[in-house]
């Protein structure tokens, strides 16, 4: 496959296409240049430049989009139009109250079933993403205890915002491993345990993809110690309709509605990460809380033991509306996404139990996770495997995460890819296992068919250069 062109590239100067050179221009003579070092590209070219361009573009409209941990699944388009409303998409946030009600009323309905679906008594929209939902429960749990408690215990499977999160807040971390089976050791989470531990943030189904068998001992545990808990619920994906971390014992949780509740993150757009808990956290929720007075709704700014804003306005309104209308789609059948999700996801381990090495070999929840370690002598890495996908017209799935898994392959089909999608997909990974062991030079070259090939990960990341920088003719 040939390389595209840059635009900068071009130079196809058509006067059919460009303003008459000799016009006179109003304008400053300091201000008026000869040169310009911009490209010198006729309207047309410019469009099928990169009209080609966003041909090569990669996204879940397209195809399977395996990243685990992130829930890139397809999105419903009724999401985006119902988004799109007038009313929605122009509103202004400083609109007054009374021309906003039906607004209002999508966000305290909203609220309402996060809480019949997590079990948690009451929810703000506010923060932004899931990371920052950690920082505000975070906020909530310094607000909770002050100065009297300091630690925050993290499991090893956790995401790994979680102890970023908990750092920003002041907390020391203490962090639990896991166990030979991928939970959560018991033994060692009662020895860290003490008087000065606030929260334990406890990320379920894991980022091993499988769910705390013993959750309920585990808040157990915490709750006698007179600590907090909060559930990571970025993967509600696997227990919508199933379990609820309400239930499970959680003090605290967020919501990734640009996960769980359609609109994949991953294209730089907007998040939105709810947090839901329980009756007694109430006062410490954001402010503005929005409530409900006879058939009107207003914003209850007057809470004094709130943490206060943690996000200008009301959150990611749009998103608001996108989950909106996902759930209401859904309505009951919404347990039915949880199912297929998991399904899908046991369906790929199963199928390839016997091409790569499976650390824990129980039924998973919505993603499952690989090892690539058993190539290794081949000289293979999991990297290769990733790289090679693409030349199959695939996205490669997460590599490397969790790290206490070596080589990890994390893949996550969510409930929106049908059989003979995860069996194209299925017998592809198969067939790299077979490439990996009699010519794995085919994978260190990888890819091959892509319109650039292999790039320098390291450098791209420690060195970035992002911008083309022709050479100025007029400075």
């Amino acid at each position: 496959m040939t390389t595209p062109k840059l635009i900068f590239e071009y130079n196809t100067k058509n006067t059919e296409h460009v303003p008459n050179e000799n016009a006179e221009v109003d304008l400053p003579n300091d201000l008026k240049r000869k040169e310009l070092s911009i490209p010198d590209v006729n309207e047309v070219d410019v469009i099928r430049h990169f009209t080609e361009l966003s041909k090569k573009n990669y996204g879940v409209d397209n195809g399977f989009y395996p990243l685990g941990s992130c829930t890139m699944k397809y999105n419903p388009k009724i999401n985006e139009d119902v988004a799109r409303f007038h009313g929605f998409a122009n509103l202004h946030p400083q609109s007054p109250l009374l021309n906003v009600q039906g607004s209002l009323q999508l966000m305290y309905e909203l609220e309402q079933m996060l809480c019949e679906i997590t079990g948690m008594d009451v929810f703000s929209l506010q923060p932004s993403a899931g990371a920052h939902g950690e920082l505000t429960a975070c906020m909530i749990t310094r607000k909770h205890f002050g100065a009297k408690r300091n630690k925050v215990i993290i499991p090893d499977s956790a995401h790994g915002t979680n102890p970023a999160s908990a750092a920003m807040c002041g907390f020391e971390i203490v962090e639990v491993k896991t166990n030979s089976s991928g939970g959560v050791d018991l033994d060692e989470l009662r020895s860290k345990v003490d008087s000065n531990t606030a929260l334990l943030m406890l990320t379920n189904p894991s980022t091993l993809g499988l769910f705390e068998e013993n959750i309920v001992e585990i808040n157990k545990i915490m709750h006698d110690a007179g600590a907090l808990t909060y559930c990571d619920g970025a993967n509600m994906n696997a227990m919508l309709g199933i379990t609820r971390p309400g239930d499970q014992g959680f003090d605290m949780m967020h919501l990734n509605l640009h996960k769980t509740f359609s609109t994949p993150h991953g294209g730089g757009g907007p998040g939105s990460g709810p947090v839901g808990v329980k009756k007694f956290l109430e006062k410490y929720l954001p402010v503005p809380r929005i409530v409900k007075k006879d058939d009107s709704y207003a914003l209850e700014f007057n809470i004094q033991e709130s943490i206060g804003r943690v996000r200008s306005f009301f959150g990611n309104f749009g998103m608001h509306v996108r989950a909106y209308t996902y759930i209401k789609s859904y309505g009951k059948m919404l347990k039915r996404v949880s199912q297929i999700a998991v399904l899908n996801a046991n369906y790929i381990m199963r199928s390839l139990e016997n091409h790569y090495q499976l650390p824990y070999n129980k039924t998973c929840a919505h993603e499952c996770v690989f090892s690539g370690g058993s190539f290794a002598k081949y000289g293979i890495h999991t990297m290769d495997i990733a790289k090679r996908l693409l030349d199959y017209g695939f996205h490669a799935p997460t590599i490397y995460f969790p790290l206490i898994v070596k080589e990890a392959i994390m893949i996550e089909p969510t409930e929106t890819e049908g059989k003979a999608m995860l069996d194209a997909f299925i017998n592809t990974m198969k067939k790299i296992a077979e490439e990996a062991e009699k010519n794995p030079d085919l994978l260190h070259n990888a890819p091959v068919s892509t319109p650039v090939g292999r790039l320098d990960g390291v450098r791209a990341a420690r060195q970035p250069n992002l911008r083309y920088e022709p050479v100025c003719r007029i400075c």
